[in-house]
């Protein structure tokens, strides 16, 4: 059997605690369902399809990771494309709180559907796209949180 495993988030902007956490992901299951999601109830700097298109282009090369757009609940977006993992990065004990509490939800309405937490690498355990976001606004070098594509995407988005 395949082991097809999601990776959801709004990646506004993704960073390199995002892509780490995908490719570690991309060894363990034969393949990567990277959702990208709507964003509701955020403020987001990027619309959903410059978040999609930036995702698009940072996986161009990996064969088994494949990036799409979702906007309704993830457990749909698993049965939709026959996954049954759902891979979430943690940070922190906030992070480990917030995910077991979606994990438990998920699973209640779809109680084939495993979530797997990875820890963040150390080098990305304070990154954040909000953080990001904040350092680009001030003017700030933010080349060591994400790749130099998404870079200069926020930088021509903010001027």
């Amino acid at each position: 059997m395949t082991k097809k495993a999601i990776y959801p988030g709004t990646f506004d902007p993704l960073t390199n605690g995002h892509i780490d956490i995908i490719q570690r992901s991309s060894e363990l299951f034969d393949s990567i369902l990277v959702a990208v999601a709507k964003s509701a109830g955020k403020s987001p700097l990027f619309d959903s399809d410059e978040r999609l298109q930036m995702a698009k282009q940072a996986f161009s090369g990996a064969p088994n990771i494949e990036v799409v757009f979702f906007d309704g609940l993830l457990v749909d977006l698993a049965k939709e494309h026959g996954a049954r993992v759902v891979v979430r990065g943690i940070r922190n004990i906030a992070d480990f709180e917030y995910e077991t509490q979606m994990a438990g939800m998920n699973r209640k309405m779809m109680p084939e559907l495993e979530t797997v937490l990875l820890t963040t690498a150390p080098e990305w355990r304070d990154v954040s796209s909000t953080l990001v976001r904040d350092i680009a606004r001030f003017d700030g070098n933010m080349s060591d949180f994400v790749p130099a594509e998404i870079e200069q995407a926020i930088l021509n988005k903010l001027s």
